[in-house]
């Protein structure tokens, strides 16, 4: 497919450098580019590393807690629909 783009000053220093580097021409360095792209978002996990802040929290009873806060939100909503 034959198509007009315009990149971004970083995207085509990228390319470029591509061209470069393996010796190839713009169409080959940017496909090469998109391809690698494309392949690297698949399956990627983002993980956030987790630290501890010191604090002992006892969540046997989070479910409970979570259903009186909203029950406490459904009364509110009715009470201020009346």
């Amino acid at each position: 497919m034959r198509t007009t783009v315009t990149l971004d000053p970083d995207v085509e220093e990228i390319v470029r450098n591509r061209m470069r580097a393996r010796h190839v021409s713009f169409k080959q360095a940017l496909n090469d580019v998109i391809r690698e792209g494309v392949a690297g978002s698949e399956g990627y996990d983002f993980v956030t590393p987790s630290r501890s802040m010191g604090l002992k929290v006892d969540v046997t009873k989070a479910n409970q807690i979570a259903a009186l806060l909203e029950d406490e939100e459904t009364l509110r909503t009715l009470v201020d629909e009346s």
